[in-house]
């Protein structure tokens, strides 16, 4: 295999990985601060992506317009679901939490599949040609994919680390008791991290419109990668996330060029299993210990 297909595959992984990576740090986050791993986010992800084609279909929106209100959306679906499911579990067993996401997956799931049918749907884009540098590909539409990403995964970043609003969820994650005695309103801090996960996975989804059909199932399909990709960065590790995402996306392309489509998940996973394996709490996880 040479280099150039490698250099292409690598390409379109990191592509994939950036994209992903929104849908990963929603979960990072949830289970950071909320100390649950949310199965939604998948078909949030997919309610993103059939917003963005109604926008397009009904109001003929650029596609600007299209990711601003699909993420808008998908922020009030998050809230919705929030108010009415997981504010009410907040004080129960996390796993309450995760099998009430998993029904929160099936009920959004189901309610496109009402409306949409099994039909096949993309998003439309102007045509573009790839640049051609000897053989090494690049589509200035990955490029504007990749660069969406990249600024809202930086925008996240800056509030988490450079804003009272950021230390305050910090503060929550590390110890919410704690967080709540010293003043800090901590369902505040619940609700902005829903309308962020909401528009997370909405932006998430439309971009992955782009690379994907939009089918029911495009979200649930992914909810495997991202939490894997989640495991290997280290739960509750929001860069982690990311260069987790990255990696395992790398990963699946140049696998594919080894075992085909089918099979690129199996060998992604067998790179999971190899870094767990040298580094068990992940590449920038924590090791806690249990008394």
């Amino acid at each position: 295999m040479d280099w150039i297909n490698i250099t292409n595959a690598a390409i379109n992984g990191i592509v994939l990985g950036l994209l992903l990576a929104l849908p990963a740090l929603a979960v990072t986050l949830v289970f950071g601060i909320a100390r649950f791993p949310h199965a939604a986010v998948g078909d949030y992800m997919t309610f993103g992506a059939y917003t963005a084609i109604l926008v397009q279909s009904f109001m003929s929106a650029s596609l600007v317009a299209a990711a601003l209100i699909a993420s808008a959306a998908t922020a009030f679906l998050s809230l919705f679901f929030y108010a009415w499911v997981f504010r009410s579990l907040s004080q129960r067993s996390p796993v309450s939490s995760l099998i009430a996401s998993i029904g929160v997956a099936f009920a959004v799931r189901s309610v496109i599949t009402f409306f949409a049918g099994q039909s096949q749907y993309v998003i439309e884009a102007p045509l573009v040609r790839a640049w051609n540098f000897s053989g090494v590909r690049i589509l200035p539409t990955d490029l504007y994919v990749a660069a969406t990403a990249v600024l809202a995964l930086a925008a996240v970043f800056f509030m988490l680390h450079f804003t009272a609003f950021g230390r305050r969820m910090r503060a929550v994650a590390d110890n919410p008791e704690l967080a709540a005695a010293s003043g800090i309103r901590v369902r505040e801090v619940m609700i902005t991290l829903s309308v962020i996960v909401g528009a997370f996975c909405g932006l998430g989804g439309m971009l992955m419109g782009f690379k994907a059909v939009v089918l029911p199932e495009l979200g649930w399909e992914l909810i495997l990668p991202i939490f894997a990709s989640v495991i290997l960065g280290g739960i509750g590790s929001p860069v982690g996330a990311v260069c987790g995402m990255i990696l395992f996306g790398i990963s699946q392309e140049i696998a594919s060029l080894y075992v085909g489509a089918s099979y690129k998940l199996v060998l992604a996973f067998v790179v999971l299993l190899l870094v767990l394996l040298i580094r068990p709490q992940g590449m920038f996880g924590k090791i806690i210990a249990v008394r």
